[in-house]
């Protein structure tokens, strides 16, 4: 349960200057929400020398994966290092045929990210951006492409 914790923090420290943009900061409901969706089963933590730099999980659910809390401490953003954990996590997506699902928040710098890796816009809304990445060599359409 310590790794909760943890993961809850960061979540918040990484969250809060778009949750506060968006006027949807709370500092209970932010850590909160990890708590009840965390699944240690799913969730990688990532560390940097040795120490703890972020986590990711990837949860199975039907027809998918979902990619979800992701987090890297911001004094190691921008190194390659978020890049490098999402290329693994794809690569084994792909060997697997599995499509991957995320959510991001609008105005997120983190969107850039996601579609440099293939990730294309689903549907969005006033907060959240939803996305979607086939596995390579599979095409997909979203509603808004047909």
């Amino acid at each position: 349960m310590a790794d909760v914790e943890v993961v809850a923090e960061l979540r918040s420290v990484v969250l809060r200057a778009d949750l506060e943009r968006l006027g949807r900061y709370d500092a209970h409901r932010v850590r909160q929400r990890l708590r009840d969706g965390f699944a240690p089963a799913h969730t990688w933590m990532i560390e940097v020398g040795g120490a703890f730099a972020g986590c990711v999980s990837l949860r199975p659910a039907t027809g998918a994966h979902w990619l979800e809390h992701f987090y890297l401490a911001p004094h190691l953003q921008g190194r390659g290092i978020g890049a490098a954990v999402l290329a693994g996590l794809l690569e084994q997506c792909d060997r697997d045929g599995t499509l991957v699902r995320l959510n991001v928040l609008q105005g997120s710098p983190a969107r850039r990210l996601y579609q440099r890796h293939g990730f294309r816009l689903e549907t969005e809304d006033p907060v959240d951006v939803y996305m979607v990445r086939a596995p390579a060599g599979c095409l997909i359409h979203t509603a808004r492409e047909q």
